[in-house]
């Protein structure tokens, strides 16, 4: 398909059946909707051909701009490269700012427009971890959703049994990277969110960052398995390969996959977890 014709709902159900997808399939889908082009359909489209190919379809769906709020005064974690808020009265006024986590909230922008619509017109299961919130549509839904727990918001990868689907975006968006490196005691964060009214939660482990991600994409390439809708280039990995090309590169670097020139950014405290680590094991 030429790169300037308009994306029809068959030419995504043919695309995603040629990266040998079908109804056995369980996939963590990253996605931009504008990568493709124009979508006769929109997002809905996306998301009705994810749902009539695959079996189980697993999204992200985080309300961390709603939700979330800054540690409270004096509560600093080693390696946590998180931010206080200045005052009690600073703190109690961001959380009664905040929103405490709701099914219907809407699932935040910078994930895209896919995964919302997902969200309206796809998915009857939603987590309902504060931050770091997961939808699934499938015979594997609830299986997947219920792996996740307040302490552990990646469950729902770790119980995946499927691929990484990455549909015009790059490694940056892929999440199953973090699953890797928590295992590796790396990228383990304490976040913050309201509850409720008046009350907050520290959530541990949620992930740090992502922008080196890309460098992953050599050590991937024999097990990707790609094409191109539209503009857009879609990408098959499956979440074994990604889990274990991450680690054979963190465990061969602790900082392999951060940034090493930013010592304020979140992956200089990641590879102080890492190799914090690594002392405890010696």
């Amino acid at each position: 398909m030429r790169g300037t014709d308009v994306v029809t709902g068959a030419d995504l159900v043919d695309g995603l059946r040629k990266l040998g997808l079908d109804r056995t399939s369980e996939v963590i889908v990253h996605s931009s909707l504008s990568s493709f082009g124009y979508v006769d359909g929109g997002a809905e489209a996306v998301c009705s051909a994810l749902t009539e190919v695959c079996g189980t379809v697993l999204m992200p769906a985080g309300t961390w701009d709603l939700t979330g709020i800054p540690a409270p005064p004096g509560l600093v974690r080693p390696h946590n490269a998180y931010w206080n808020a200045e005052s009690w009265p600073d703190f109690d006024k961001r959380v009664s700012e905040a929103t405490s986590f709701r099914p219907e909230l809407p699932i935040d922008r910078w994930l895209g427009t896919i995964p919302e619509t997902f969200r309206l017109t796809c998915s009857p299961f939603r987590t309902e971890h504060p931050l770091f919130s997961y939808q699934a549509a499938g015979p594997a839904a609830e299986r997947l959703l219920e792996a996740q727990r307040p302490d552990w918001p990646l469950g729902p990868l770790e119980a995946l049994d499927g691929d990484v689907l990455l549909l015009g975006v790059t490694h940056t968006s892929n999440t199953t990277i973090h699953l890797a490196e928590q295992y590796l005691g790396r990228s383990r964060f304490y976040r913050y969110a309201k509850s409720a009214d008046g009350l907050w939660v520290e959530l541990p482990n949620i992930p740090g960052e992502s922008h080196q991600f890309d460098l992953i994409e050599p050590v991937l390439r024999s097990a990707t398995k790609q094409i191109q809708i539209g503009n857009a280039r879609i990408r098959r990995i499956p979440k074994q390969a990604v889990l274990a090309a991450t680690s054979q590169l963190v465990e061969g670097d602790p900082a392999a996959l951060l940034c090493t020139d930013d010592p304020t950014c979140r992956c200089a405290a990641a590879l102080q977890q890492r190799l914090a680590s690594l002392a405890g094991k010696a």
